[in-house]
């Protein structure tokens, strides 16, 4: 037996509230140690915090293809942790692994058909990465600008970004760059991400929807209009990014984090004029979801690790210290207190 620490779900902040660190509960624990035939023991190193698990929050998420936490269950996630001992062949201990589903505890006995084993060598050792430029976040930023974004090289495309100095964003922006936009605006929440944005990222410009006229800073950065909106936020500002795109656009439908505090269904409805836009100028704007798009995950992630490697994609993290810190991780980064990747690092 060993003493863990875990984070469960305390309470749910109801499907119109926003969420708060005392929704989530750190326990003592213990657990047992002994391993069966298959069973793996793995040391967490990372867990990762995303937009999608507030619907996890509330007792229906409002989707298929993922369930609600359990109240007073331990909450699981995106993680990266290190084998300590194995008794499943594919591992050994010293491994480096991840799961879709890792429990948010400092130690997890995990069936080892359930953790995909990782090559260090493809972040360079910078684990974490493994949660975003590298994981999930990029295949999402990577496949949805290349499945849905329709992007060509030498078409003078405009790409706009919203949610742009967040996990997926500021990776997406960089991708549209990459793939051949002319011009790539980011729109954030801050002065100093704006910056961040453009000084270190690349992006053309940025726009601060906190800070005066949305519509009109648009206008400035895209004089060409907007073919490719990469929306992660929804809500008025995708309004505004919508008014402006050129016939035959497209929409990458990513996430809406302004809506997922509020009962609505995902996707959640357009305004009537946002609507009458999108049929206007024939613009397609369809979900993304990249767990479709499974067999393109490997190739997908080699590309990544080339630009990461290569200094062509730059990583942005927002780091947290300690297992503790998961619930203020959390709403700080639903909130946009993040710069980045929002990780927590659970132990060396």
């Amino acid at each position: 037996m060993s003493r863990i620490l875990r984070v469960v779900l305390h309470s749910r902040p109801g499907k119109n509230g926003e969420p708060i660190p005392e929704n989530f509960r750190v326990e003592e624990g213990t657990l047992q140690t002994d391993l069966k035939p298959g069973e793996v023991l793995v040391r967490t190193l990372y867990l990762s915090v995303d937009p999608y698990m507030r619907c996890r929050m509330n007792d229906d998420t409002g989707t298929d293809y993922i369930s609600p936490w359990a109240l007073s269950e331990c909450v699981d996630g995106g993680g990266v942790g290190v084998v300590e001992s194995s008794c499943h062949d594919a591992f050994s201990e010293g491994d480096t692994a991840t799961s879709f589903s890792w429990r948010w505890q400092t130690h997890n006995v995990v069936e080892g058909g359930r953790l995909q084993k990782l090559d260090p060598e493809l972040v360079n050792g910078r684990l974490s990465y493994f949660l975003g430029a590298v994981g999930m976040p990029g295949l999402t930023a990577l496949l949805g600008v290349r499945e849905k974004g329709h992007v060509k090289a030498g078409a003078n495309q405009t790409m706009v970004v919203s949610g742009a100095a967040g996990a997926c964003g500021s990776l997406a922006g960089q991708i549209g760059r990459l793939d051949g936009c002319t011009r790539v605006v980011g729109i954030c929440g801050s002065e100093r991400k704006c910056q961040v944005l453009v000084s270190e990222l690349g992006f053309t410009s940025a726009v601060n929807y906190r800070h005066g006229d949305v519509s009109a800073a648009l206008r400035e950065s895209c004089p060409d209009g907007v073919d490719v909106y990469f929306d992660n936020v929804g809500g008025p500002v995708s309004d505004a990014v919508i008014a402006q795109m050129n016939k035959d656009g497209h929409v990458i439908l990513c996430g809406q984090i302004s809506q997922y505090n509020k009962d609505v269904p995902y996707p959640p409805p357009l305004k009537k004029e946002t609507q009458e836009a999108l049929l206007r100028n024939n613009i397609t704007r369809e979900r993304f979801m990249v767990l479709n798009y499974m067999e393109k995950h490997e190739a997908g992630l080699l590309q990544l690790s080339q630009w990461v490697k290569a200094g062509q994609l730059k990583v942005l993290e927002t780091i947290t210290n300690g297992i503790e810190n998961m619930g203020v991780a959390f709403c700080s980064m639903m909130t946009g207190g993040n710069v980045g990747k929002q990780i927590v690092k659970i132990s060396d």
